[in-house]
């Protein structure tokens, strides 16, 4: 069998037995698009996103929050991430006020205990469009 295919068995497989938080933890967080397709000139547009996820259970969370534009109407967001390894992670969004879904992956890379660096790839629906954003997130652990 194909080395690679070895690899991404073996990293499926611990994919189950590896968790990203603690349950109940909530991930705050802020991040603005570097790159979109629709954006035809540098600095022409802007969006931004912030918002909150509620770890359920340790590899699973639902989020809520606000995407900010400058040129078109802003959205109330609401979400899910699936972390497949602490610092990889899958997430599905709705836009109410975009009228838009989002479905993206991303990867954080912790700064210390409690603030990550995020990047995440996100593929919108109804435009066809697909952006690259970046962030920061903050970990409110349970006591």
């Amino acid at each position: 069998m194909n080395k690679n295919y070895l690899n991404l068995i073996f990293i499926s497989l611990i994919s189950f037995t590896i968790s990203a938080q603690s349950s109940n933890d909530i991930l705050v967080g802020g991040g603005f698009d570097l790159i979109r397709t629709d954006n035809t000139q540098l600095f022409d547009k802007a969006q931004i996103g912030l918002e909150a996820n509620y770890f359920v259970v340790r590899n699973f969370a639902a989020g809520a929050g606000f995407e900010i534009w400058t040129r078109q109407k802003s959205s109330f967001i609401m979400g899910a991430r699936w972390y497949a390894h602490d610092h990889v992670f899958v997430r599905v969004r709705g836009l109410i006020g975009a009228n838009d879904v989002s479905f993206g992956g991303g990867w954080a890379k912790p700064i210390n205990e409690s603030w990550r660096f995020e990047a995440i790839g996100d593929f919108y629906l109804a435009d066809t469009e697909f952006a690259i954003r970046a962030g920061v997130s903050y970990i409110i652990k349970k006591k």
